[in-house]
């Protein structure tokens, strides 16, 4: 296995627009360009992009292309219309999570998977294992680049500068299409980790580039992996390795809806009996009273008595306080006082719904 640091088609652009780069996932890339800040409020206010090429995109054919991605996956596959895709997992036979993704159905045999980054080769070798069904995976990672486009105004700019301006518009969430953006041929899905609404362009390499400046061009504004953090939690998002990983159920991580009700796959019994039975521990949004920065691990405490703790923590500009997630004891209810330990210094908050935004429009 190979330890050096990969760089995407566009570093030399991140590094032109002053970008402060940083090791991530085997790759360096831009942890902010202004300030942390100022690119969520871009987000949220406008529209911003983010590199996310570091993620892997795993493109899989054949005949019984179905029933491999129904067995490895937890969400319902058959469900979906083609060119159109959904959030799932890919459960272990424990009963806990290899990865969560996107699953994209293309054609009859056609299926299209994200990844995390992090996850690359385990999730690759985890596929082959489990591919009993004369599946063809091909992993273009490595030949393209992908762009995520978030903001309220990212559709509409998105639209003016695509050949498919109606359905760039018109799309279903996680609808996915071919269309011509800035003059480069993009699989486009109407999909992201920030709450908003958006898109996330894969092109080749060799367009990348120019896709960026295009965007940069119309207006988009070039955000790096801490606004990318910040904006996930505030919508509420996991990330695995904080809030999902191989031992826990994902039902502790409040996602039992991506849980298909009928189909059979991998873990599906422990995973049902664990959402039937209910879980020691559940994941819940922390606000803190003061700007303070919740730490991973940190204690979260009612009365004194230390009730679960930190998985994901933030500065959200949005609120202008500290929030995070925390697994905590589930007869723990929502809206209960409780309080952070900083080196002696007990700081107040309050367990509150995960879901810290939601674009209401």
């Amino acid at each position: 296995m190979t330890t050096d640091v990969q760089r995407t088609a566009l570093f030399d652009a991140h590094v032109a627009l002053g970008g402060r780069m940083v090791p991530f996932a085997g790759f360096e890339l831009p942890v902010q360009y202004t300030s942390i800040i100022a690119e969520s409020h871009a987000v949220r206010a406008g529209a911003g992009m983010f590199d996310v090429s570091h993620m892997a995109r795993l493109v899989f054919t054949g005949d019984q292309v179905l029933e491999f991605t129904e067995h490895v996956t937890s969400n319902d596959v058959a469900k979906l219309e083609f060119g159109t895709g959904q959030y799932s997992l890919l459960p272990n036979e424990t009963g806990g999570v290899v990865d969560d993704i996107i699953v994209y159905r293309i054609a009859p045999n056609e299926i299209r998977m994200v990844v995390n980054a992090a996850n690359h080769q385990k999730d690759v070798a985890w596929l082959n294992q489990q591919n009993r069904f004369g599946v063809t995976m091909q992993d273009t990672t490595s030949q393209t680049s992908m762009i995520a486009v978030q903001g309220p105004k990212a559709t509409e700019i998105l639209a003016g500068l695509s050949d498919q301006t109606e359905k760039i518009k018109t799309a279903p969430m996680f609808g996915a299409f071919e269309a011509t953006i800035c003059g480069v041929t993009c699989f486009a899905a109407r999909s992201g980790y920030t709450g908003e609404d958006g898109y996330e362009l894969v092109c080749d390499n060799a367009d990348a580039v120019k896709l960026w400046n295009g965007l940069l061009n119309a207006g988009v504004v070039a955000c790096g992996l801490g606004s990318r953090d910040v904006l996930r939690v505030e919508a509420g998002l996991p990330l695995y390795g904080h809030e999902l990983n191989d031992e826990q159920s994902p039902i502790e991580a409040g996602l039992g809806w991506v849980i298909g009700k009928e189909k059979q796959f991998i873990g599906s019994e422990l995973i049902r009996q664990a959402k039937a039975n209910g879980t020691a521990k559940r994941l819940v949004g922390v606000k803190l009273d003061s700007k303070r920065l919740p730490a991973i691990g940190q204690q979260v405490l009612v009365e004194g008595r230390s009730v679960g703790e930190i998985s994901s923590g933030v500065y959200s500009p949005m609120l202008e306080c500290g929030i995070g997630f925390a697994f905590v004891d589930s007869g723990v209810p929502l809206s209960t006082a409780c309080a952070l330990d900083f080196r002696g210094k007990l700081e107040p908050a309050t367990l509150v719904n995960k879901r810290f935004f939601k674009r209401s429009s």
